[in-house]
């Protein structure tokens, strides 16, 4: 852009932003409206359409993984165990 252009550019939205401030109240009603516009919009597309679009079956039911629970228990008990004992064990005071 050459220097001209990036003057225009430049007293053009001075302009607005005079404009802007001059008629405040019409410059936040129509913010708001923008607002509501894309607030109304992602409702719809996040809201309404989700309800409409049906829900995808898996063909084959899901099923409870003993194995991987028992896995997971017993490492959640031993965090448990150095968890407490944590609380009984003494430390030095290295401030003394």
């Amino acid at each position: 852009m050459s220097k001209e252009n990036l003057r225009k550019l430049k007293d053009k939205l001075s302009k607005f932003g005079r404009i802007s401030a001059e008629h405040a109240f019409l410059s936040f009603l129509v913010l708001a409206f923008i607002a509501l516009l894309i607030g109304g919009l992602l409702f719809y597309q996040y809201s309404i359409l989700v309800q409409r679009a049906e829900p995808q079956i898996t063909q084959e039911p899901i099923q409870f993984k003993e194995k991987l629970y028992q896995k997971v228990l017993k490492q959640w008990q031993a965090r448990d165990e150095r968890f407490e004992g944590a609380q009984e064990k003494e430390y030095l005071d290295i401030f003394k």
